[in-house]
Parts: structure tokens; sequence; C-alpha cells
């Protein structure tokens, strides 16, 4: 009996840190599986949204996968790629 994880199983694990605006897991060079914040979540809003997203890869994705190729990586990308909220201005 095998334990398969789905990919937005993965991708929703690593969005429980409240740090991380969006994660992408890329399934192949024509799918990826993304979740996104929209807002920050801080003291006062304390409410938290994610977006769940199937689908075709957007443009900085596709040099992403251009680079993926290039170095000879195979799908599915093994590593969830994230992307953090940015630090503030001192």
């Amino acid at each position: 009996m095998s334990t398969r994880v789905s990919p937005a199983a993965k991708v929703l694990d690593v969005m429980a840190n409240l740090n991380i605006r969006k994660a992408t897991y890329f399934l192949s060079p024509d799918l990826t599986v993304k979740a996104s914040r929209h807002n920050k979540v801080n003291r006062r809003s304390r409410i938290d949204s994610i977006v769940l997203t199937y689908g075709k890869p957007n443009y900085k994705e596709r040099e992403f996968i251009k680079l993926c190729k290039k170095a000879g990586e195979k799908f599915p990308v093994k590593k969830i790629q994230l992307k953090f909220w940015p630090a503030k201005k001192k």
C-alpha cells in the first residue's frame, strides 16, 4: 500500500509558514501547482486566505523551466520554489 501525497497537499503544507507569500511546484514543463497569499497575516487581520492554482506556468516560471531543462533537471522538480514577503525598508 503506497501513501502518495498530492501536489496540492505538498504546496499547502509548505504554506503553513506565514512568512511565505507564494509556493510553486513544477509537475511538468506545461503544468504547475501554485499556492499564494494575497494579504500578509498580522495581529490585526488574523484571516488567512490562500489561493490554489493548477495550470500553465506564467512568464517567470517559464524562464525557470528553461533553466531547469538547460541544467538537466528532471520533472517533477523535487524542491518547491518559494517566494517570501518583501523586507521592510528601514
